[in-house]
């Protein structure tokens, strides 16, 4: 009996031992919420940087259309970047996205971040905890995270939309358009189509999460595969874009021209006064409607490129994640 004693007693600083040298459970657990923000950002950044170069081109004559009463058409808009390309060389095409880069990389990295802590936000409130959300709480999270995005954004896009439609001897870079701008107009212009911007963000946002979560859950539950293939990706974020944009696209033509006003010699004022204009002076259609077709053909690519390379690279770090890589 002693002998056992002794020999239990004797065992039991190697058990001791044995459980202080093992990793503790909880701390993996622990940082992973904290994590998990992070590499959304990190992602979404990522992703929206990706995707606003392969369409920057494009992008950049839609503005040039919208701000101008020049009537839109597919000749017009390629004659348009040919003769750019020709007068001031190809990498005019990218004019103003480095304005992009700045705005878009926190934009989708805020986007992303803050639309993966709504789906959790929401799925606790609605029990729906780790499960796909129900439809109406699919679009708010979209809709709360375009918002919060835009928010914080803004006088960056009004920034890249000054340099878009201007020659580079106006504005140099971008300190000299925030510089100029609040000097010669005010700090306010920053925020000049502020209003239509966030209308516009609620839908497209909204109706762009909710169509692509929509469809990745019915491919779910239809294939039996977690994971739709990055073709399938791509597929849904196209029909996302194409539908999210031509629901807004009405208030994106507002927004530009109310940001780009102080350039184009225009006085646009408010929301309604604007549409009012452009409506009385070029139509419905080809009014606030103008440059649709080639938003859906840029639209449907970025957004397509977008949600890809973030659902991608999002798994990628989840897997070194859970490989032990980011542990220490």
């Amino acid at each position: 009996m002693a002998h056992r004693l002794q020999d239990r007693q004797h065992r039991l600083p190697v058990a001791q031992a044995t459980v202080l040298t093992l990793p503790p459970a909880s701390q993996a657990k622990d940082m992973r919420p904290s994590w998990s923000a992070l590499e959304s950002l990190l992602c979404g950044a990522f992703a929206g940087a990706v995707a606003k170069t392969v369409i920057a081109p494009l992008d950049r004559t839609k503005i040039i259309f919208q701000v101008s009463s020049k009537r839109f058409s597919a000749k017009e808009a390629f004659r348009l970047i040919y003769s750019t390309y020709i007068k001031d060389g190809l990498f005019s095409l990218w004019r103003g996205n480095s304005a992009t880069m700045v705005r878009v990389m926190p934009y989708a990295a805020i986007q992303f971040c803050s639309h993966e802590q709504y789906k959790r936000l929401l799925g606790s409130c609605y029990g729906f905890q780790g499960k796909a959300l129900p439809p109406f709480p699919r679009f708010l999270a979209g809709s709360l995270a375009g918002t919060t995005a835009a928010m914080l954004t803004y006088p960056l896009d009004m920034v890249r939309a000054r340099m878009a439609v201007t020659a580079r001897e106006m504005y140099s870079n971008i300190m000299h358009v925030f510089v100029r701008i609040s000097q010669e107009e005010g700090v306010k212009t920053l925020y000049r189509g502020f209003t239509p911007t966030i209308l516009g963000v609620i839908p497209y946002a909204g109706i762009t999460f909710f169509t692509y979560e929509t469809l990745k859950k019915l491919h779910a539950e239809k294939t039996k595969r977690s994971q739709p293939y990055p073709y399938e990706r791509l597929a849904f974020g196209a029909c996302a874009g194409l539908i999210g944009q031509s629901a807004s696209y009405p208030l994106d033509v507002v927004r530009r021209r109310m940001q780009t006003a102080g350039v184009t010699g225009s006085s646009y004022g408010t929301i309604l006064g604007t549409m009012r204009e452009i409506i009385t002076h070029e139509g419905v259609i080809h009014g606030l409607y103008k440059g649709l077709s080639m938003n859906w053909v840029k639209g449907p690519i970025a957004v397509g490129i977008s949600f890809t390379t973030f659902d991608i690279t999002h798994n990628l770090l989840l897997k070194l994640y859970q490989m032990g890589y980011f542990i220490h």
